[in-house]
């Protein structure tokens, strides 16, 4: 099994990071933290951007793009935050099984 497709298996990543500044997940530390869960999972680091921050609220949402080494496929990833205590939230990953285009 490829690395990508061991990206698609997996249902979802937890993560926590803490909020910064009015209760907001800067978009680059969102990205890094959703790198750091995906790959303690599949041994590899695959690369992750999102455009926008994430309120650190439970609920929120931003979609990011993922590709994974030398494969030049982008697919959605999805993160939300699923609690937050105190300046930490903690977020689900979840990789969209078709890639975007």
């Amino acid at each position: 099994m490829s690395r990508l497709s061991l990206l698609l298996a997996l249902p979802t990543a937890l993560t926590v990071l803490a909020a910064c500044g009015a209760g907001g997940l800067a978009s680059d530390d969102v990205a890094t933290k959703a790198e750091d869960a995906l790959e303690k999972q599949v041994g590899s680091r695959p690369d992750i951007t999102c455009p926008d921050d994430l309120e650190a609220t439970v609920g929120a949402t931003t979609r990011c793009v993922l590709t994974a080494g030398d494969d030049p496929t982008e697919y959605g990833v999805q993160i939300t935050v699923t609690s937050v205590d105190g300046d930490d939230a903690t977020f689900d990953v979840a990789v969209d099984e078709q890639p975007q285009g």
